[in-house]
């Protein structure tokens, strides 16, 4: 297992910081996360802006936690007490005995999983600095270029003016979508007179959401119209009830579903309807780096197909997304298009797929 290439790492943690930030997005909401910032030995304290500089003795990473309040609770209380010598290991087996919401309870339970995700990325890149290494040596695999998709919503109404100043920018831009009750016949039309039907890659239906502002009822008529519509696009999370299953029994229409939502590790895969040809990573619902490798793992011994999926990163946990994409499923239409695809305004040079990896890293970083 990968993980054990890892796993006693050994790690030394003096003091941490926090560091909100803050964007308006693409999807007409602002995106609030915090960088957790893990410093070893010698890195000095958060107002030693010389020895920031240092990245050898800091490890970074993301909380992807959607709910603004919970980051502003987390600037005013701060974390609990994470400094000492570890392991990989064993400092993840810390994070277990304590509470990463000391503010108060999440708004959803999976954002201690998001919480615990961005400690232990951290910890991944302190531990790989502190040791002289990077992610891709230490798991024994190479970084190769990476495919990506942008994803974006199309409006309300819907409407492809966003499709249109993205090509006009990037002619080869490939897309991920999400179906919305509002789309219908022509706007389908639209889009494939907009892009082509073989550039959207994945339609998300976002049918396994529950209390969020995107979730979408499950319409078997939407769902039939976006099926015939899009005959390769990858299908993520459908919502499987007794008037849209049937539109799932062909093994050919299964063998182009993928999860996303319901999926937090090993056991979830384990337990869907069907063994999937699909899955969508995202690191974050996984919250330990165990969890997920263990998972990426099992997909690859077993066939499955991986891509990686984003939640709006502001800050290192895009790297981290395009690193693991790079070591893992650099050729699949990886939802990890660089920051700027979220900008509300298309900006002029927007880079292009497939990205390049770096040249020189280290530790669990892009860059």
């Amino acid at each position: 297992m990968d993980y054990d290439r890892i796993a006693d790492l050994p790690l030394e943690i003096d003091s941490v910081a926090t560091e909100r930030l803050e964007r308006e997005t693409s999807s007409e909401f602002t995106r609030v996360t915090t960088v957790f910032s893990l410093f070893g030995p010698g890195a000095g304290t958060n107002a030693d802006e010389d020895a920031l500089d240092d990245e050898a003795t800091v490890g970074r990473g993301e909380d992807v936690t959607y709910e603004t309040t919970d980051h502003d609770r987390l600037a005013e209380t701060g974390l609990p007490d994470l400094t000492g010598e570890y392991t990989v290991a064993s400092f993840s087996d810390r994070l277990e005995t304590v509470d990463l919401f000391p503010g108060g309870a999440p708004d959803r339970e999976v954002f201690r999983n998001y919480r615990r995700w961005g400690l232990e990325s951290a910890a991944l890149d302190l531990a790989l600095r502190q040791n002289g290494a990077d992610v891709a040596s230490a798991l024994d695999r190479s970084l190769e270029q990476v495919r990506f998709v942008a994803s974006t919503r199309l409006g309300d109404p819907p409407t492809v003016d966003r499709l249109e100043q993205l090509r006009a920018k990037n002619p080869d831009l490939e897309f991920k979508l999400d179906p919305t009750p509002e789309w219908d016949a022509a706007l389908v039309e639209d889009i494939v007179d907009t892009v082509g039907q073989d550039a959207v890659r994945i339609l998300d239906l976002k049918g396994h959401y529950q209390g969020t502002e995107v979730d979408t009822p499950p319409d078997p008529g939407l769902y039939e119209l976006v099926l015939e519509a899009f005959p390769e696009a990858v299908i993520e999370d459908p919502a499987l009830t007794d008037e849209t299953e049937p539109l799932f029994e062909d093994s050919d229409i299964r063998k182009r579903v993928s999860w996303d939502a319901p999926i937090h590790g090993l056991a979830d895969v384990e337990a869907l309807p069907w063994e999937p040809d699909w899955l969508n990573v995202k690191p974050s619902r996984f919250g330990s780096l165990e969890s997920l490798l263990e998972t990426i793992d099992f997909c690859r011994e077993r066939g499955i197909r991986m891509y990686g999926g984003g939640q709006f990163e502001l800050g290192v946990g895009r790297g981290q997304l395009q690193l693991l994409a790079a070591l893992y499923y650099p050729d699949s239409p990886n939802d990890i298009a660089p920051g700027a695809y979220n900008n509300p305004d298309v900006g002029d040079g927007l880079p292009a797929s497939p990205l390049e990896p770096p040249a020189e890293s280290g530790g669990f970083r892009w860059n």
